[in-house]
């Protein structure tokens, strides 16, 4: 009986091959559970807003910065 690791090596000896690599995309893709087109409009516009909001609250704290450090140091 061989390890699990020698089972591995040997299939990484038989080379690759495009069809197996084709088939096993193609197997993968069908398990993803693609988002509705409302749920993907909602989440979408959610991540826009937290990255408008996240640029404006980095804006405000480096204005905040900018004058207080013209405050100290002349």
């Amino acid at each position: 009986m061989a390890k699990k690791g020698e089972a591995e090596i040997e299939e990484t000896k038989a080379g690759f091959s495009v069809g197996k690599f084709v088939q096993g995309t193609k197997e993968e893709l069908d398990k993803v559970v693609w988002p509705t087109r409302q749920q993907l409009i909602s989440e979408s516009a959610a991540v826009i807003l937290m990255v408008i909001l996240s640029a404006l609250l980095i804006y405000l704290v480096d204005n905040f910065f900018s004058w207080a450090s013209t405050k100290v140091f002349g």
